[in-house]
């Protein structure tokens, strides 16, 4: 999968704004993104962030054979992933000539600069050595990940610690954390690289390209330089020649940078090592910007529990009984002990006292109709009984039988519900079977 490529449009757009000197993000040419370098929980993990471009380094070591060459020199292995998450140009588990080129980049930048002390990683001459390995992921590709790769490949190095070694003739002791403290690698310098595009030929150069700018770039010119002054790397790439007075003038620019990276690196190092003896929380959650919109996040602020009285300061305390006496004298409030407060004298509640003649005449209503509705419906209730028991199975009137009417005008209490109910059983009972017959014979004689 490729990313789409620009339109005529924007690529004017862009080369006529470099002319005029002018960025898209409002930058200067000579000037660095924002930098952000934070390390993990644990020794070796370093991420920086390089404006959007992000870059996660990790070091970590083994105990191998030295190469036959170098029996007496440990082992520096540089590895860059390229994933589809960094970028949708990206491929997974294949690299392509920009993941080529940013690996052979990085290996003359870390390796032939004999920045690390190989041979302070030999256990055993010729036996056993140190393998230190850097593994580089780019988690967001925005531009310029050479110059965000370099730093946080030479982070992840300055912070890691190695285990301690005891030798006893041939035996080898790997000595855990607890036993005995690690050992951080020996770094003679910090080669760092910073990144020049070029456009026009060669005639407008800007530091710190973005995506959209290298993609319009006609060449590009890498310098590994310390802060020192000494460069480690130089490569040109593109179809572009450079005058000698270029290359020295880009060169002069890369020491200002270096020395400022170089800086922010190790008052970074030195923040965390002072959290570390301190005990306090270390890692990427702690080290996370927390004033964003999608964060659920506020700045803590004193509250007045108790309106009318201001909360006291650290230098001037108040203690309870003068806050106690300030809230008497307002004469609405009172405290009855620690922490407990009623409103109104002698801790009574005085909040119905003004809707209590209201609230009682709504209760008398709502109880009355309660009472009307209640006897309306038993009135409904046995008068759809009477005529079905009265009628039975037997056709016409019988002499005999008794039939009794409850009077109407009766009034049933609300919470007396026992008459009504007896009396609708009486008249559920029907007659005895021998008055019916006797009944109907009466009548047919």
């Amino acid at each position: 999968m490729r990313d789409t490529p620009l339109s005529n449009c924007e690529r004017e757009f862009l080369l006529d704004i470099i002319k005029e000197r002018k960025r898209l993000d409002g930058r200067q040419p000579y000037d660095y993104r924002h930098m952000k370098i934070s390390f993990g929980s644990s020794q070796g993990c370093c991420q920086v962030e390089l404006g959007q471009t992000r870059v996660l380094s990790q070091v970590s070591c083994e105990v191998t054979l030295p190469k036959l060459r170098r029996p007496t020199e440990g082992i520096l292995f540089v590895n860059v992933e390229l994933s589809p998450m960094a970028s949708a140009s990206f491929e997974q588990g294949r690299l392509t000539e920009e993941g080529v080129e940013l690996s052979r980049l990085l290996e003359r930048c870390l390796k032939e600069s004999h920045c690390v002390d190989l041979e302070s990683l030999c256990i055993i001459a010729g036996a056993k050595v140190w393998s230190i390995r850097v593994d580089i992921h780019i988690l967001n590709h925005d531009g310029n990940m050479l110059d965000c790769s370099s730093i946080a490949a030479i982070s992840a190095l300055a912070h890691f610690r190695r285990p301690d070694v005891t030798v006893k003739g041939e035996e080898v002791t790997i000595h855990t954390s607890e036993e005995r403290d690690p050992i951080p690698l020996s770094l003679h310098h910090m080669p760092l690289c910073v990144s020049f595009a070029f456009f026009h030929q060669g005639k407008y150069l800007l530091v710190d390209p973005g995506e959209l700018e290298e993609r319009v770039m006609d060449g590009k010119m890498v310098i590994g330089m310390n802060k020192h002054r000494e460069i480690c790397m130089l490569q040109i790439t593109g179809q572009m020649l450079l005058l000698k007075e270029q290359v020295l003038r880009c060169s002069n620019i890369a020491v200002v940078k270096v020395m400022e990276m170089t800086e922010l690196i190790q008052e970074a190092l030195l923040n965390d090592k002072s959290s570390r003896a301190k005990g306090l929380k270390c890692g990427f959650a702690e080290s996370a910007t927390k004033r964003k919109v999608n964060r659920t996040w506020k700045e803590a602020m004193d509250v007045n529990s108790v309106p009318g009285c201001e909360v006291p300061s650290d230098s001037d305390s108040e203690s309870d009984e003068d806050v106690e006496s300030k809230i008497s004298e307002r004469g609405d409030v009172n405290v009855l002990g620690h922490g407990v407060g009623a409103i109104g004298k002698s801790a009574v509640s005085k909040w119905f006292e003004e809707n209590t003649d209201d609230m009682e005449k709504e209760l008398e209503e709502e109880r009355n109709k309660s009472v009307h509705t209640n006897s309306s419906q038993q009135e409904k209730a046995m008068t759809a009984v009477m005529p079905a028991d009265i009628s039975g199975d037997h056709e016409g009137d019988s002499e005999e039988e008794a039939i009794q009417i409850l009077d109407k005008d009766l009034k049933l209490q609300p919470m007396e519900t026992e008459q009504p109910a007896n009396q609708l059983s009486k008249l559920k009972q029907k007659p005895d079977k021998k008055s019916s017959v006797s009944g109907g014979k009466k009548k047919r004689k």
